[in-house]
C-alpha cells in the first residue's frame, strides 16, 4: 500500500510540475505577445507620425515654391518684360517711319512675347507639378540667365531614374534655397549644377564661385536656409554636405537613393 501511495504522490508531483511549466510558458507567451503588440502599435504610430510630417512638409514646400515663383514673376515683369516693352515703345515713337527702326521695335516686342510665354509656364501650377527635376531646374536656371543674375550651367549625366514626384519637389526646393542664398549673399558670377544619375542613386552637386562663408559659424547661428536644407534632406532620407571657405565659393553635394517599395 505504501508503494502505491508513493507512486501516486510521484505522479501527482509530476503533474503539478507539468502544469506549473505550462502556466509559466503561457505567461511568457502572453508577455511576449503583449510586448510585440506594444512595439507594433508604437511602430505604427511612429509611421503615421512620419507620414503626417512628410505630407505637412510637402504642403509647406509647395507653398514656398509658389511664393518664390510669384516673387520671380514679379521681378521679371518689372525688370525684364517691363523694360522690353518700354524700349519697344521708345523705338516705335522714335522710329521716324524707317523700316530698320520698325524691325528693331518688332524684334523687341517679339522678345517680350517670348518672355511672357516662358512666364506662363511658371504661372501654370499643373505644368510645374508635372515637370521632372531636370526640367524644373532648367527653367529656374534659364530665368537666372535672362535676368543676368549670374551665368548658370546645368549638366546631366546618366539616365534619369524614377523618383517620387513629392521627393523631387523637396529636392528642387532644397536646391532653390541654395540658389537664393547664392544670389542674395555670395556675389557669385557662376553657378554650376550637376546631376549624376547612377543605377539606383541620384548625386547632385551645386557650386558657385562666390565669397563663400564659414559653415560652422553659420550653422552655430541656426541660419534658416541651412536649417531648412538639412531638415528636408533628413526627411527624405538623403545626405547633404557643404564645402565652403571664405573667398573660395560654396559647394553643396546631395545624394538620394530611392527606397524600395
Amino acid at each position: 500500500m505504501l508503494l502505491i501511495q508513493n507512486q501516486d504522490n510521484g505522479t501527482l508531483f509530476i503533474v503539478l510540475v507539468a502544469i506549473t511549466i505550462l502556466l509559466l510558458l503561457l505567461v511568457v507567451v502572453v508577455v511576449l505577445f503583449s510586448v510585440f503588440m506594444k512595439r507594433k502599435n508604437t511602430l505604427l504610430l511612429e509611421q503615421e507620425h512620419t507620414k503626417k510630417k512628410f505630407e505637412k512638409e510637402i504642403a509647406e514646400t509647395q507653398i514656398e515654391i509658389r511664393e518664390e515663383t510669384l516673387r520671380n514673376i514679379s521681378w521679371e515683369l518689372h525688370d525684364n518684360i517691363g523694360q522690353l516693352l518700354t524700349l519697344a515703345k521708345i523705338q516705335t515713337q522714335n522710329c521716324g517711319g524707317s523700316q530698320q527702326d520698325l524691325d528693331e521695335a518688332a524684334a523687341t516686342i517679339g522678345k517680350g512675347l517670348t518672355e511672357i510665354r516662358t512666364l506662363s509656364k511658371l504661372i501654370n501650377p499643373e505644368a510645374l507639378k508635372n515637370m521632372s527635376l531636370p526640367e524644373a531646374l532648367n527653367l529656374e536656371l534659364e530665368r537666372f540667365n535672362r535676368m543676368a543674375y549670374l551665368k548658370p550651367s546645368l549638366k546631366i549625366t546618366g539616365t534619369p531614374i524614377t523618383i517620387d514626384k513629392k521627393i523631387e519637389t523637396i529636392i528642387f526646393r532644397i536646391l532653390q534655397e541654395f540658389f537664393t542664398n547664392t544670389i542674395k549673399h555670395s556675389k557669385a558670377t557662376n553657378l554650376d549644377v550637376n546631376l549624376l544619375y547612377k543605377s539606383d542613386t541620384l548625386h547632385v552637386t551645386v557650386k558657385d564661385n562666390g565669397v563663400g562663408f564659414d559653415y560652422h559659424q553659420a550653422r552655430a547661428k541656426n541660419g534658416i536656409g541651412l536649417t531648412n536644407i538639412e531638415t528636408r534632406t533628413k526627411l527624405i532620407g538623403a545626405t547633404v554636405d557643404y564645402k565652403s571657405n571664405v573667398g573660395e565659393g560654396t559647394t553643396l553635394s546631395l545624394t538620394y537613393k530611392p527606397q524600395p517599395l
